[in-house]
């Protein structure tokens, strides 16, 4: 192994650096197209984010000014069931649920005097579709059609007279369900149950965490959360699980393959030169191909099958196409060797991209490994030597007049 060769892989590494960037950038401006395109598509198909306003009430003051008075429930009993249910498009991923909700509220006539209650309802979403839709006020359903997302009924109570509020919908939403309490200066009596089918528990940030949590029957989570008389209380909310996405995910792996090349050629170029396997530039050239399939075919494939499949078929030609040809060029002991590295550095590499949080300490954990092993492997070699130009002089021929004995 001579600095020349060294400095063509070096080139090789460079250039093959620069295709993984056009087609790392290719696979970005594909998935922010593709979710500037769908976006509104999918808001309208399959839902939104929701919030689900606390239901409010008001009486006019029978004074001059005729300003309206602001009453809340006296006691909120509220569940909701949120089911994910996440849809591809392209190459990402909506984070789309079910809401069942159900809110069973008590208004009261906190005057003296006989008063008209105007019951506000507020839809968590516009333009979207409630199924299994109820407002019973003290025992009549409503029929009115909603004005720019609201609903306003009334009902004329006695001095201290109680009624119950029944509210329910079936809705599709998008990444939250959030239920907040408005301009509310204070809430009291509310108690929300929330069943969720899924695992993982997003409570996002300014949101309020339940007071108590439990599995439930589904493999989710049943969690409470109960405000007796809270001044300045949080919303309640809740993130749909995490879905990995093909495209971020596709690009991320494209723009990091050149530091796995470079592992992966660093393990064959130091181990070849001490067990004499001399590989000549343009081998490393036909390897880096066939490495770079890896996340070319990835790329593409992503798009027609499932996320984890098309990893596994692509990394799995890629490791045939590496380890078929060195087994063709310097034998099957070496090419195994090789195609150890190939799938340390290339495919495990790339594999924990999958896992958000491990990629970094995956990346260290190897870089020491590989450090340990070549450090051992290399510990009484004679660089001096190994790097030395050792092609076979050129002979020169004999002069006329000389004669040989």
């Amino acid at each position: 192994m001579t600095p020349i060769r060294l400095f063509a892989i070096l080139c090789i590494v460079l250039g093959t650096g620069i295709a993984w960037f056009i087609l790392g950038s290719a696979i970005t401006v594909r998935t922010e197209g593709t979710d500037s395109r769908l976006c509104e598509t999918v808001a309208s198909n399959w839902g939104q984010p929701m919030e689900q306003v606390h239901p409010s009430a008001f009486y006019i003051t029978p004074t001059a000014a005729r300003t309206r008075r602001v009453i809340q429930p006296e006691t909120s009993r509220i569940s909701v069931n949120l089911r994910s249910d996440p849809k591809k498009k392209g190459l990402l991923w909506y984070r789309t649920y079910t809401a069942e909700f159900e809110g069973d509220y008590v208004l009261k006539n906190p005057t003296p005097i006989s008063q008209t209650i105007y019951v506000h309802f507020e839809f968590p979403a516009k333009g979207a579709r409630f199924d299994k839709f109820a407002f019973v006020l003290d025992d009549q359903q409503t029929d009115q059609a909603p004005r720019d997302g609201i609903i306003t009924e009334a009902v004329i109570l006695e001095p201290g007279e109680e009624i119950p509020v029944h509210l329910a919908y079936t809705a599709a939403g998008l990444d939250r369900w959030t239920y907040s309490f408005g301009d509310i200066p204070r809430v009291r009596g509310v108690e929300l149950t929330m069943q969720t089918d899924f695992d993982e528990i997003d409570i996002p940030a300014g949101a309020e965490s339940p007071t108590s949590r439990d599995r439930n029957e589904v493999g989710g989570w049943s969690l409470v959360w109960q405000y007796s008389n809270v001044i300045g209380a949080r919303a309640i909310a809740m993130e749909m699980p995490a879905v990995t996405n093909p495209g971020p995910v596709a690009a991320r792996i494209t723009f990091f393959a050149p530091v796995s090349l470079v592992f992966f050629f660093a393990v064959v170029v130091i181990l070849g030169a001490i067990r004499g396997v001399n590989l000549h530039p343009m081998n490393y050239f036909l390897l880096a191909a066939g490495c770079f399939a890896f996340q070319l075919l990835f790329a593409y494939l992503v798009d027609l099958v499932p996320t984890m499949l098309a990893f596994g078929i692509a990394a799995s030609v890629s490791l045939l196409l590496v380890g078929g040809y060195l087994t063709a060029a310097v034998g099957f002991r070496f090419a195994r060797i090789a195609a150890a590295a190939q799938f340390a550095y290339m495919v495990l590499f790339s594999y924990s991209f999958f896992f958000d949080g491990l990629t970094g300490i995956t990346i260290t954990i190897g870089a020491i490994i590989t450090l340990a092993l070549l450090m051992g492997f290399t510990a009484k070699t004679d660089w001096s030597e190994v790097l030395a130009d050792v092609r076979p002089k050129r002979r020169t021929a004999p002069s006329a007049g000389t004669q040989t004995a």
